[in-house]
């Protein structure tokens, strides 16, 4: 075997890793050895975010500086002992158009998933076979907007939702915006779950007209924050809690707490995405903030 690859055994499945010291992102100096280390230490809070669902990654080969690829279809080699579910393809009209989606259950599918440079993992709202248990809204600032002004939408977003009885949670994108995750019934479909986050968002862009835009047209976006109600869609996907995000540095997609929203909203915390080192000690003093998420939530009201 090369020297460059060599086997291990996790919680009884045998794969090989390959390649550790490559740079990942490189600006940081951040390898693939890394990657795997952030994914295993997380796992804990992570997995219970990933069970169930189909996963779509953005897989990196060659670092976040060179050619990524989405992939949903199974990789060519995938052990046996990874759990695939063949699923109709989201979005198409072709009824008989099928993908062997990846569902990562268990901890050596995320390693594995890992050592492919699969460094952004991304899930629909609904488990298989079931409807939405999550009401997803993106919040997505136009510059000169930024964090802070999505900061500022999420607490309004918030105070709205919970005019209905719907529980909202917070957590950065790692890139430019912000999530708010909302557990629901799953009694609904995706349909009725994106009409009503359209309507939320076209009242608070109606309330707030020269800070937020409930349209998705470019033109309208600079200087607003754009509350995507569309990530409700069947066909959607979202970053994963604590996926790490193809940037410069080794952001994460870092649950938030309220406090830290409003402080961020008024200025008195700077805006910041999280490292997946600060992430990990987050995790050490809060436990997984988004823990509410794995509870059924409410019917919206329709």
């Amino acid at each position: 075997m090369p020297a460059d690859r060599f086997p291990v055994s996790i919680d009884g499945r045998d794969l090989e890793l390959s390649n550790l010291d490559k740079l990942m992102y490189p600006a940081a100096g951040f390898t693939k050895g890394e990657v795997i280390d952030y994914y295993t230490r997380i796992a804990p809070v992570m997995l219970p975010h990933l069970a169930g669902r189909a996963v779509t990654r953005i897989r990196y080969p060659n670092g976040v500086d060179g050619v990524h690829f989405f992939e949903k279809n199974k990789p060519g080699g995938t052990p046996d002992w990874v759990r695939l579910e063949t699923l109709p393809v989201p979005g198409s009209t072709r009824s008989r158009e099928t993908i062997d989606f990846v569902v990562v259950d268990e901890l050596p599918t995320l390693v594995w998933l890992a050592n492919l440079a699969a460094l952004e993992l991304h899930t629909p709202q609904w488990r298989i076979g079931a409807d939405p248990d999550l009401l997803v809204v993106d919040l997505d600032p136009g510059a000169p907007a930024g964090l802070k002004e999505c900061s500022a939408v999420a607490v309004l977003m918030r105070d709205r939702l919970e005019a209905d009885g719907v529980a909202a949670y917070p957590k950065t994108s790692g890139k430019k915006g912000m999530q708010l995750c909302c557990p629901i019934s799953g009694t609904q479909d995706a349909e009725l779950v994106a009409a009503y986050a359209k309507k939320v968002a076209e009242e608070l862009a109606a309330m707030v007209p020269g800070s937020i835009t409930a349209k998705m047209a470019k033109a309208v976006r600079p200087g607003k924050v754009f509350i995507d109600w569309s990530q409700n869609s069947a066909a959607k996907t979202t970053v994963t809690p604590y996926s790490l995000r193809a940037q410069a540095e080794p952001t994460a997609s870092t649950p938030l707490t309220w406090d830290e929203v409003e402080a961020v909203a008024t200025g008195a915390q700077e805006p910041r995405h999280y490292l997946a080192t600060e992430v990990l000690k987050r995790v050490e003093k809060h436990g997984d903030l988004m823990e509410d998420l794995l509870e059924p939530g409410p019917e919206l009201p329709v």
